[in-house]
């Protein structure tokens, strides 16, 4: 996919999502959400060089970016595409989570993981078309289904079927209607 295709994808995603977006140059001007998904495929490219350096490089643009935008995505970090951080203030995506296609992140959302000093993954994949709301955490090596949709300031640390909706602290999975 060309940069230009995929930026175009970017912005249609953003619109998608955002009914407070009015245009293009707004959203590249103003979204900060937006921003750090674009220095994050930098970061990540650079993560993934064999070049001495481009991993303290990757690391620490990526602590630039978190100072600028308050969203931090670690660069190791996989993210689908049409990604779109909504407000992005507070996002914390850790460095073995995975996120799929056309995932919608509000602010204060963290994708962590549960235990320190444990080795292989340690942070949540998100499936495709999911749906997290401000504040959640998602914690752990776990599943996130394809269209679920995570609720406000849920605390999630088990595996979520597909189509799902999760509410509360601890987060409760049920079907979505």
């Amino acid at each position: 996919m060309s940069v230009g295709s995929r930026l175009r994808d970017d912005l249609h995603a953003v619109r998608r999502h955002d009914p407070a977006a009015r245009g293009a140059l707004e959203i590249v001007l103003a979204y900060s959400g937006m921003h750090a998904v674009w220095a994050h495929r930098l970061t990540s490219r650079l993560w993934r060089t064999t070049v001495p350096g481009s991993r303290f490089a990757a690391r620490l643009l990526s602590q630039v970016v978190r100072s600028v935008t308050g969203v931090e995505i670690h660069p190791a970090a996989t993210l689908g595409e049409r990604v779109v951080i909504d407000h992005g203030m507070g996002v914390v995506i850790g460095e073995t989570a995975v996120v799929g296609d056309d995932v919608l992140i509000y602010h204060g959302v963290t994708l962590g993981g549960r235990r320190p000093g444990v080795s292989g993954r340690r942070h949540p994949q998100i499936d495709a078309g999911v749906v997290i709301g401000a504040g959640a955490a998602v914690l752990g090596p776990i599943t996130v289904g394809a269209g679920s949709a995570i609720g406000a300031n849920a605390v999630v640390t088990r595996d979520v079927p597909p189509g799902s909706v999760v509410t509360g602290v601890p987060g409760v999975a049920r079907p979505r209607a």
